[in-house]
């Protein structure tokens, strides 16, 4: 994760949302689907919402754009994968280059959360919808540290 947790909205024109109340949506970001999920900091838990599942940049921050309209997030939380050892590779950098363009089109405060090993739990646990289920993961992660 970076930066300290959000205390207001990013841009001026937005009002102040109280810190408990606070909302958030997080990617499990892929090349080919791209699993969302919702939560906020009153309850301390994420829910799946779905999965993107869009051909190009262009299609997705459509569907991602959909999505910050109905889900009013005052902050974005992405997954970051990394080698089990720590080290980065070229999903590593396509995710972070996903977050930077989260942060540049929508204007919201990006989080970033260690994302290792999170489809492996989902499927583990039996989730119908695995890229969903590891954005859960990625969020109740993230919220935990805001605790």
């Amino acid at each position: 994760m970076s930066g300290a947790a959000p205390t207001e909205a990013a841009s001026a024109g937005r009002l102040a949302i109280p810190a408990q109340q606070q909302q958030f949506l997080a990617f499990d970001f892929g090349s080919k689907r791209t699993g969302v999920a919702s939560g906020n900091r009153l309850l301390g838990q994420a829910s799946p919402v779905t999965t993107i599942q869009a051909e190009g940049a262009e299609a997705r921050f459509a569907a991602v754009q959909q999505l910050l309209a109905q889900w009013q997030p005052q902050a974005l939380v992405i997954g970051v994968p990394y080698h089990p050892d720590g080290a980065a590779h070229e999903n590593t950098a396509r995710a972070l280059k996903f977050g930077r363009q989260l942060r540049g089109r929508f204007g919201l405060p990006v989080y970033e959360v260690d994302e290792r090993y999170t489809t492996t739990e989902a499927l583990a646990l039996g989730a119908k919808d695995a890229d969903a289920a590891a954005a859960c993961i990625i969020l109740d992660q993230f919220l935990r540290s805001l605790a």
